[in-house]
């Protein structure tokens, strides 16, 4: 088994390094596959939550840091399956103001239930992102409400010395405004390897298509995502939290609210886990 997830992480880091070259945009922290499949029905089984900063390379004084506030909870679980709910609050920080200029929030809401097919979990989930400005002038509403499947599977356990998530997303968008999103895909790879009992090491891949009413904005197919690598610490408790120390390149698509233009830095960062 482990030389299996062995070659899977290595696959994981081609796909990683491709991800980057097909014009790398993580928009949310989304929550991550079961090693198995829930065996019977209970009330608020998992409760997880994150934290993240990481400062940008990028000349544009309007994106400096992204910061991310997210929670994710299983509402209660039932023989191979589970009803889910997740929210994510995004700030992008700049420098325009003030030193930590909130330029940008973004809210991610997120329902979801599922059935599990063997150790790969099948979801319907309905999605909702609004984004505003800080500090500036925005009248128009700038949103959209998606509807589609999730495939998530793990390679390995928690446990494992090695470890491969796998998780891919196709969602129709089914109200807008302003934006002219039509189909939301998205796929991710999370490669993890165990060193320590306190110390791991990690790879994260993710790409995004968004395909667009070429009638609104006169484009075509929006390319994004992020590669991404470090290191997981936590303590002597394993039942506690962790830190992750990260770096990686990142192309978001639509970065700013309204100029519909795709932005690319690196990145340098950390995160608080609650799990």
């Amino acid at each position: 088994m482990s030389s299996s997830v062995g070659r899977l992480i290595r696959r994981a880091a081609l796909a990683a390094g491709l991800s980057l070259a097909l014009a790398p945009a993580a928009f949310a922290q989304l929550p991550h596959p079961l090693d198995d499949a829930p065996a019977a029905a209970d009330f608020m089984p998992r409760i997880d939550w994150k934290m993240s900063a990481a400062f940008l390379n990028h000349p544009d004084s309007r994106f400096t840091w992204d910061t991310h506030w997210a929670g994710d909870f299983d509402l209660f679980s039932y023989p191979k399956g589970r009803v889910s709910f997740l929210a994510d609050y995004q700030a992008l920080l700049g420098e325009g103001f003030r030193p930590f200029d909130p330029y940008q929030s973004n809210y991610l809401l997120e329902a979801s239930g599922s059935v599990f097919v063997g150790r790969t979990e099948v979801a319907g989930v309905l999605s909702h992102i609004s984004r505003h400005l800080g500090d500036r002038p925005k009248r128009i509403a700038v949103a959209e409400n998606s509807l589609g499947p999730r495939f998530m599977h793990r390679f390995g356990t928690t446990a494992s010395q090695s470890s491969l998530d796998v998780r891919v997303d196709v969602r129709k968008v089914i109200a807008k405004a302003y934006d002219d999103y039509n189909w939301i895909e998205e796929a991710e790879l999370v490669a993890r390897r165990r060193v320590s009992p306190s110390a791991g090491m990690f790879l994260r891949g993710y790409g995004q298509l968004i395909q667009v009413d070429t009638t609104v904005a006169g484009r075509g197919q929006q390319r994004g995502g992020r590669v991404e690598a470090g290191v997981r610490l936590r303590g002597k408790s394993q039942t506690g939290g962790a830190m992750e120390l990260f770096g990686g390149g990142e192309q978001m698509i639509d970065a700013d609210v309204l100029d519909r233009l795709p932005r690319r830095w690196a990145y340098v960062g950390f995160r608080l886990l609650g799990h």
